[in-house]
C-alpha cells in the first residue's frame, strides 16, 4: 500500500512535536499561506516554506520512517516546518497525489532510503573491504568486563561503609561523595551502575521516609553487584539481563516480529546529558507490547518520532534480557488502514500479577507495561487512583502522574464510567499513558 494512502490526523502530527513550543509554531505553519510547490507521493511529502530570508526552506518528510529534512537551522526533530507541512497535508491542503518529487527532495529520499537499506543488510553481505577481528573484539570485551568487576567491587565496599556508619550519616555527607563514586563507575565503563549511584545520592533529605527508600535502593544495587560478580554461574537469560543493567548493550537478536503496530504512547525524559524518548507499540495480531528507545544529545530531540494512535505495518526485532520488551524497528513502518482497537486489558489484580512475574526475571525493573480495562479514576485520601468498576481493587497513580494535565483528560474521558487505560505499573504506582472510552474504542487519547 502506498505509504501516503493513510493520512495522519492533526492530533497525530502534533504528537510528533518535541515540545509545546514546536506544536504552537508548527500549527501556525499548517496553512497554505507560507507554502509553495507542495506535493506528495511514494511515501513522502514536500514543499517550500517562506522564511525570514530570501530563499524558502526546502522541507521533505519521509513518512515511512518517519524522517525529516529541512533547510532551516532548527535543532529540533521534527522542526516546525516539517510539522506545518504534515498539518497542511492532514487538512487536505496538498491536493496532488503520487506526484513526482522535485530533484532536491528525490535526492534526499534516495540517499536516506539507501542508508536504511544498508543498515538492514545481513552480516554476510557486508560491504567489500569490511573486516572484523573476532579475537580483538573478545579481548576488548574481556578488558571491559574486568574494569566493570573492579568497579562493582569498589561499589560493594562503598555500600558496606555506608551501612556500617549508619544511614543517618548519608544525609550529612552531601552529594559530592556519591558523584565521585559515580565517576568511578563511569571510568569502569559501567554506566548502569553509575546511574544507580547517582539515584542513591539524590535520596538523602528527599522527604519523609528517605532512609527506608535509601535502604531499598542500596539492597537492589547490592543485588546487582553480586549478580554481576557471579554472572558466569547464572542462567543465560538472567545473565543477559544483569549485563544490560550494569550498562553493557543488549543485542537485538530475537526473532523478528511482523505485525500491524498501534502507537500507544510517546514521551521524553531528559537530564543534563541525554534525552531519551520512549515509544510504546501494541501488535494487533500478536498481542505483543514493544518499547522503542531513541536518544538525543543534550539540547537535541531524539530522531525517532511516531504519531500516537497511528496503525503502522512493520517489523520489530526484540532485544534479549530485561524482559525482552525493548525492540528495534525494521527498515521502515508504513501507515495502514484498518480497525484500531485498544489492547486487551484486565482488572487491577491481573496488572499487579503481570508486574510481579516481570520482576522475577528482572528485579531492577522500574515499571512494566499493562492495560487496565473497566477501571474508573477516583479520588482517595492519598490522591488519585484507578479502581475496578466493582470496587474490588485499586491502583494508585504515581505522584508525577497526578501533577500532569493528562490526569484531568482521563477524568473527563471517563465521566465516572469505566474506561480502558494503558500505562506503566511500578512500585511507585501506575502512570497512565493512553486511554479509550467504550463510546469511541478506536480513538487513542494520549495522556502524556
Amino acid at each position: 500500500m502506498n505509504a501516503m494512502g493513510v493520512r495522519w490526523t492533526s492530533e497525530q502530527v502534533l504528537a510528533l512535536a518535541a515540545d509545546d513550543a514546536s506544536r504552537r509554531a508548527g500549527s501556525r505553519l499548517g496553512t497554505a499561506g507560507p507554502w509553495s510547490e507542495t506535493g506528495c507521493g511514494d511515501g513522502a511529502v514536500w514543499g517550500l516554506c517562506k522564511g525570514s530570508g530570501s530563499t524558502p526552506y526546502r522541507t521533505v518528510v519521509d513518512t515511512t520512517g518517519p524522517a525529516y529534512s529541512c533547510g532551516c537551522p532548527s535543532r529540533k526533530f521534527p522542526c516546525k516546518h516539517a510539522l506545518g507541512l504534515l498539518l497542511l497535508r492532514a487538512a487536505d491542503g496538498i491536493a496532488a497525489e503520487d506526484s513526482p518529487a522535485p530533484d532536491w527532495a528525490a535526492r534526499w529520499l534516495t540517499a536516506r532510503r539507501g542508508r536504511a537499506a544498508s543498515a538492514g543488510r545481513p552480516a554476510g553481505d557486508a560491504a567489500p573491504g569490511a573486516t572484523a577481528d573476532p579475537e580483538a573484539a573478545r579481548r576488548r570485551a574481556e578488558r571491559r568486563a574486568a574494569r566493570i568487576t573492579s568497579g562493582a567491587q569498589e561499589l560493594e565496599q562503598r555500600l558496606a561503609d555506608l551501612l556500617r556508619g549508619g544511614l543517618a550519616a548519608a544525609g550529612q555527607a552531601g552529594y559530592g561523595l556519591w558523584e565521585e563514586t559515580a565517576a568511578r563507575m563511569v571510568d569502569a565503563q559501567a554506566p548502569g551502575l553509575a546511574g544507580r549511584v547517582r539515584e542513591l545520592g539524590a535520596i538523602p533529605g528527599s522527604g519523609p521516609g528517605w532512609p527506608v527508600r535509601l535502604l531499598e535502593e542500596c539492597a537492589l544495587t547490592h543485588l546487582l553487584d553480586r549478580a554481576w560478580l557471579a554472572a558466569d554461574r547464572l542462567p543465560a537469560p538472567f545473565a543477559t539481563t544483569v549485563r544490560t543493567r550494569v550498562g553493557l548493550p543488549s543485542p537485538a537478536d530475537g526473532v523478528p516480529v511482523r505485525d500491524h503496530w498501534l502507537v500507544l504512547a510517546q514521551y521524553d525524559a531528559a537530564d543534563a546529558r541525554l534525552t531519551t524518548r520512549r515509544i510504546w507499540l501494541h501488535g494487533t495480531t500478536t498481542g505483543r507490547t514493544a518499547l522503542l528507545l531513541s536518544y538525543g544529545a543534550a539540547g537535541r530531540a531524539p530522531g525517532l518520532a511516531l504519531p500516537v494512535g497511528a496503525l503502522l505495518d512493520g517489523e520489530l526485532t526484540p532485544h534479549t534480557g530485561s524482559g525482552q520488551v525493548r525492540a528495534e524497528p525494521g527498515e521502515h513502518f508504513v501507515p495502514v488502514a484498518g480497525p484500531v482497537a485498544p489492547p486487551a486489558g484486565g482488572p487491577v489484580g491481573a496488572a499487579l500479577d503481570a508486574y510481579g512475574r516481570a520482576l522475577s526475571g528482572d528485579p531492577w525493573l522500574e515499571s512494566w507495561p499493562v492495560t487496565l480495562s473497566g477501571v474508573v479514576p477516583a479520588r482517595a485520601e492519598y490522591g488519585w487512583q484507578l479502581a475496578d468498576a466493582d470496587g474490588r481493587e485499586a491502583l494508585p497513580l504515581t505522584p508525577a502522574a497526578q501533577s500532569r494535565p493528562g490526569l484531568w483528560r482521563l477524568v473527563a474521558l471517563s465521566g465516572g464510567a469505566p474506561v480502558t487505560v494503558f500505562g506503566e505499573c511500578g512500585h511507585r504506582g501506575f502512570t497512565p499513558l493512553a486511554a479509550w472510552s467504550p463510546e469511541t474504542p478506536g480513538e487513542t487519547v494520549p495522556l502524556i
